[in-house]
C-alpha cells in the first residue's frame, strides 16, 4: 500500500467518526429530527468494502448509513445538510438520516425498514446479469435483518439464479436492543448461508485491513462468476441503537472493553508500525478531518431549506423512454 493511500483511508475513518460526534450535537440541539443512527466504532467496515470494491459496483445498505454514503464519494457537507433537512442535502433534504443515496456513485441508499433493500440487491445484481455487466453488488445489513423473511427470499433467489451478490452482515452484536444470541438460532451469521449452499467467510470488523483482503478477494470471486457469496463482519456499536436509546440492554464496561479495540486506533498503530505513516502526519490528517467536518456543518447550517413546492417534486420516477 502507498503512503497516500494509507493516509486518505485514515482520514475517511477520522472524519465518518467527527461527523457522527458532530451531528449527534447538533441532534441534540434540535437541528436534526427524527430516528437517527450512529456509525461510531464501526467505520473499518465500510471502509473496507468501498476500498475493495470497484467504482460500478452497486452498493446498498439499511439506514446506518452516514459512513458509507461518505465512503462512495458523498461529500460531508451534501450529508451535513441532507441531515439537517436542508436543499443542498444529497436527497435535497426530504430523505434525512436514513435515506442517503446517489445512482451516480451507484449507491442506492439508505433503507429504514429493517431488510426491505435486501430484494432490491438482488434486483440491482439481476439488472447487471441483464445488460451483461460484470459489477457486483454489495448489500449491508445489520444481524437482525437476518431473522426475517426478506434476507431468506433474497439470499435464496440470488442463489437460484447465481447473482453477483456480496451479502455483507454487519454483526454489532445486538438488534436493537436484543443481544444476537437471544434472537437468533445461531450467532455465527456465517452458519446461515449453509442453507443456501452459499460460501461465507468472517471479517475482523475492527480492522480495516483484514476487511479490506476478506472482502478483496470475495468480490473477485463472486464478479469471476462464483455465484453469490456471505460475508459476516463482526464490529461493535460504541453507542446507542440510536439516540434515544438508554442502552439498559448492556453493561458500560462491555462498552469499554471493545473501545480498547477502536478501528481507527488500530488501523492507525498498524500504520505507523509498517512504517506507511508517522505520527505526526496522522496527527495533520486528524486535523483536516476536522476542518472538514466543522466546513460541513458551517455549509448544512447555512444552507437554504427546501422550497414548499419541492413537497410536490420528484414524488413519482420519470417514466422510461
Amino acid at each position: 500500500m502507498e503512503k497516500s493511500e494509507y493516509l486518505d483511508l485514515y482520514r475517511q475513518m477520522v472524519v465518518i467518526r467527527r461527523m457522527e460526534e458532530r451531528s449527534a450535537e447538533l441532534y441534540q440541539a434540535g437541528k436534526i429530527g427524527g430516528f437517527f443512527h450512529l456509525y461510531i466504532g464501526e467505520e473499518a467496515g465500510s471502509t473496507g468494502l468501498v476500498w475493495a470494491r470497484r467504482a460500478d459496483d452497486n452498493v446498498i445498505t439499511a439506514y446506518r448509513d452516514h459512513g458509507v454514503a461518505y465512503n462512495v464519494g458523498i461529500s460531508a457537507g451534501a450529508i451535513m445538510a441532507e441531515l439537517l433537512g436542508k436543499a443542498t442535502g444529497i436527497s435535497k433534504g426530504k430523505g434525512g438520516s436514513m435515506h442517503l443515496a446517489d445512482a451516480e456513485k451507484f449507491f442506492w441508499g439508505g433503507h429504514a425498514i429493517v431488510g426491505a433493500h435486501i430484494p432490491v440487491a438482488a434486483g440491482l445484481a439481476l439488472a447487471d446479469v441483464y445488460m451483461e455487466n460484470d459489477a457486483i453488488t454489495i448489500c449491508m445489513m445489520g444481524d437482525g435483518a437476518t431473522n426475517i423473511g426478506f434476507f431468506h427470499e433474497g439470499v435464496n433467489m440470488a442463489k437460484v439464479w447465481n447473482l453477483p451478490v456480496l451479502w455483507v452482515v454487519e454483526n454489532n452484536q445486538y438488534g436493537m436492543g436484543t443481544a444476537v444470541d437471544r434472537a437468533s438460532a445461531v450467532s455465527e451469521m456465517t452458519q446461515k448461508a449453509a442453507g443456501y449452499g452459499m460460501k461465507a467467510e468472517r471479517a475482523d470488523g475492527m480492522d480495516l485491513f483484514n476487511v479490506r483482503e476478506v472482502a478483496g478477494r470475495m468480490i473477485e470471486e463472486i464478479r469471476g462468476g462464483g455465484g453469490p457469496q456471505l460475508l459476516e463482519i463482526l464490529t461493535y456499536r460504541f453507542r446507542g441503537h440510536s439516540m434515544g436509546d438508554p442502552e439498559r440492554y448492556r453493561k458500560q464496561e462491555e462498552v469499554h472493553k471493545w473501545q480498547e479495540e477502536d478501528p481507527i486506533g488500530i488501523f492507525r498503530k498498524k500504520g505507523i508500525e509498517q512504517g506507511l505513516a508517522s505520527e505526526e502526519e496522522l496527527n495533520e490528517q486528524d486535523d483536516l478531518a476536522e476542518k472538514e467536518v466543522e466546513e460541513a456543518v458551517h455549509f448544512a447550517e447555512t444552507s437554504p431549506e427546501p422550497a414548499p413546492e419541492e413537497l410536490y417534486t420528484e414524488v413519482y420516477a420519470e417514466p422510461l423512454e
